[in-house]
């Protein structure tokens, strides 16, 4: 009896072993395989990781950003005034969907003729709505529907160490991204203006980049692309230094332009270098012969710290604090001079 029990006992264990087995090989077919897959089937399967991608925002971004050729005609007295017609490439971004493009001064001026090619194939006419030279920036107008707009964040702050992507079309090999990160902001340095606002960074901008967009890892606007970089030397070889106006700024331009074809800006006639951390104002340096600031008495080394009612945090928002006031006005300058407190009334003309 022992023994039949023993028999009748390892015969229903192998029935269980046998009808796992045959249950198993039905809910994973790859053990039918001899793919050595029973050795790890009670391991937790592993997610392969997503390469890192901009792709996203590029989708968002891409469309916005135009293609744009300036057409100028000139003659030639060596060929009996024969026409000569050249060529310049450059970008655009469009802002607006009534077909506001903003791009560079340098792109367009003293063009003839202007064409907007948009990324789709479809080439358009443009009309030069206004320009600023100072910023290097100017508006454009196409007659079109339905244009795809660049994304924009009224919030953004661009800080150092944000990762920006270049989109343009560089030497009319089509369109362009390129990537790098902001390396400085309130950068001077472009063409012969002194104009501290603009943002530095080294995602490569080649010819024909000019006037393109520059954009987070979110595809949101965060400036105007320029490769108008003031070389000391010409024969030195940069690398990774560009620059791009700030969109908050080229913003204001924008409006500037298409209400008055022009920029007004207030003009004031100092220099400045220094910001003192204890009088929290900036240092007045040179002041121009003539200027507002020279007709109503301030002097070199002056302490500027409130400008009206506006404490001074930086050289960069005392100079916007001018620049935004209409010529005309009167702005009050508190100072220390020699660290005796005094308030100067200056009336501000326009920059010309």
């Amino acid at each position: 009896m022992k023994l039949i029990s023993a028999l009748t006992y390892i015969l229903r264990a192998t029935s269980y072993g046998l009808l796992t087995a045959v249950v198993l090989l039905i809910l994973v077919p790859d053990l039918r395989e001899g793919n050595n897959l029973s050795l790890n089937i009670f391991k937790p399967k592993e997610d392969k990781v997503k390469p890192f991608s901009f792709s996203t925002a590029v989708a968002r971004a891409a469309p916005a950003v135009v293609n744009i050729y300036s057409e100028t005609i000139e003659t030639d007295r060596r060929y009996q005034n024969r026409a000569i017609q050249r060529v310049k490439l450059g970008s655009g971004v469009i802002m607006d969907a009534r077909g506001y493009i903003l791009t560079n001064y340098h792109v367009v001026m003293n063009a003839d003729l202007i064409t907007v090619v948009l990324q789709n194939s479809t080439e358009l006419s443009a009309e030069l709505i206004g320009s600023d030279e100072l910023t290097d920036l100017a508006v454009l107008k196409v007659h079109a529907n339905n244009l795809p707009v660049i994304p924009v964040d009224g919030n953004l702050s661009p800080l150092v160490g944000d990762v920006v992507l270049a989109i343009g079309n560089p030497l009319n090999l089509g369109q362009t991204i390129t990537q790098g990160i902001i390396s400085a902001t309130g950068r001077s340095g472009l063409g012969n203006t002194s104009y501290r606002q603009f943002l530095q960074m080294d995602a490569a901008i080649n010819d024909g980049n000019s006037g393109g967009a520059l954009v987070n890892s979110n595809g949101d606007l965060v400036g105007i692309t320029t490769a108008k970089f003031n070389r000391i030397d010409p024969q030195m070889n940069i690398q990774g230094i560009f620059f791009a106006v700030p969109y908050e700024l080229a913003a204001k331009v924008m409006v500037e332009l298409i209400s008055n074809g022009r920029v007004v800006r207030g003009w004031l006639g100092v220099s400045s270098q220094q910001y003192n951390p204890q009088l929290k104002g900036f240092v007045i340096g040179d002041i121009t012969k003539g200027s507002p600031a020279d007709v109503a008495g301030l002097m070199k080394n002056d302490v500027v710290y409130k400008i009206n009612d506006n404490k001074i945090s930086s050289i960069n928002s005392a100079l916007d604090i001018v620049a935004e006031t209409d010529p005309g006005e009167i702005l009050n300058f508190a100072i220390y001079r020699q660290n005796q407190p005094m308030t100067i009334p200056v009336k501000i003309v326009e920059y010309k």
